[in-house]
């Protein structure tokens, strides 16, 4: 049976089309789940539980940083004094499962992505996907940024500060394993997805939803939603937030740019059809 044009499928086809695409995806997050299910000592001894040695290369880089600037020793060295714990009967088992499927999803990406891109492309013109081309490399690259960020700067402040944090010396950190592994992983999701701004500017602006001075117009607005980005996702300390906010502001800029390009290239074309 041949293949059917995106003009000749129904609302029912692309319907059927889209649920073969998610079946794939799910597939993949899947099989790498499993993998990641057999390399538990790796994921949790060495990625998860990373953060919560005082040796963790992130602390060391913000003492010399902090030392160099002549502010406090938050981070220099100091142990820290919470412990994890499981609560539950099922709870290091129900850790393991989950941490091993966002680990599919975050190793997936790019095939998600590629999945979601076979799905939409046919309805594009052949100008508007070649102007696209390289699409799932440059997402993907700025996901794992992204991801990488979180883990390596958002994760470590987050636990440095609330892991240390007390009320009383009567309060110790007993601090349970899904609190321990969500923090990190909201964290590192949310960074990935923030570090993708630009990828979303570039399809706004090809709509026609933004333009470039629509997002120089509203850039201290927007100064202000990074602000409170940063304060949901980070300790509820100054220095933590300016720290995050620095890349996200950076990430605002290049895709006022990528903007400025997108609109270019469409008067081009518009002069050259017309």
């Amino acid at each position: 049976m041949a293949t059917k044009s995106p003009q000749e499928m129904s609302f029912l086809d692309h319907l059927e089309e889209l649920r073969w695409h998610l079946i794939r995806c799910t597939a993949a997050i899947v099989i790498v789940a499993f993998a990641a299910f057999f390399a538990k000592s790796f994921i949790f001894d060495v990625i998860l539980l990373g953060p919560k040695n005082p040796d963790f290369i992130t602390y060391d880089i913000f003492c010399r940083i902090s030392k160099f600037l002549g502010l406090d020793d938050t981070f220099c060295s100091k142990e820290l004094t919470f412990e994890i714990q499981s609560r539950t009967m099922a709870g290091q088992f129900s850790a393991h499962i989950w941490t091993s499927i966002w680990a599919g999803f975050i190793i997936g990406f790019p095939y998600i992505l590629y999945e979601m891109w076979k799905f939409i492309s046919p309805g594009l013109y052949d100008n508007e996907r070649k102007n696209a081309r390289g699409f799932i490399f440059i997402a993907s690259l700025l996901f794992f940024t992204g991801v990488l960020f979180g883990y390596y700067v958002v994760a470590p402040l987050s636990i440095n500060f609330l892991g240390n944090y007390s009320i009383s010396k009567e309060v110790h950190n007993d601090i349970d394993i899904s609190s321990y592994i969500s923090t990190i992983r909201a964290s590192v999701i949310a960074a990935g997805l923030i570090f993708e701004l630009p990828i979303l500017i570039y399809f706004l602006t090809k709509v026609g939803l933004v333009t470039p001075q629509f997002l120089r117009k509203y850039r201290k607005f927007a100064l202000v939603i990074v602000l409170v980005l940063s304060a949901i996702i980070t300790p509820p300390d100054i220095a933590s937030q300016v720290v995050v906010s620095i890349p996200i502001l950076i990430l605002y800029e290049i895709s006022i740019r990528i903007s400025k390009i997108v609109i270019k290239r469409q008067e081009k074309n518009q002069r050259k059809n017309g």
